[in-house]
């Protein structure tokens, strides 16, 4: 399906599923309750908890990148999106 138009959030989406295994499964946790994660939401977009990195890379984002005013770059470990590769559907 192409999109028209830019493309929107729906904060009435819930969370589904879990993309791949908890912080604390990947020894990612640190033994808190605050970690990095990633759901499918209810409308199939994609929702990510993880470190807000968008001042610390501001001026540095490769040519064509830019992160809008209502934005956030946010940075998870290496293990979490390799575990969630299984959960993510090819094209």
């Amino acid at each position: 399906m192409m999109m028209v138009g830019r493309w929107e959030a729906e904060p009435a989406a819930t969370f589904a599923r879990r993309l791949g295994r908890s912080a604390a499964e990947l020894g990612e946790s640190g033994g808190t309750t605050t970690c990095p994660d990633i759901w499918e939401l209810s409308n199939g977009d994609v929702a990510v908890i993880g470190r807000d990195l968008t001042t610390a890379y501001d001026g540095r984002l490769p040519e064509g990148v830019s992160v809008g005013p209502d934005e956030r770059l946010v940075v998870i470990p290496r293990s979490m999106i390799r575990a969630a590769k299984p959960d993510i559907p090819d094209a």
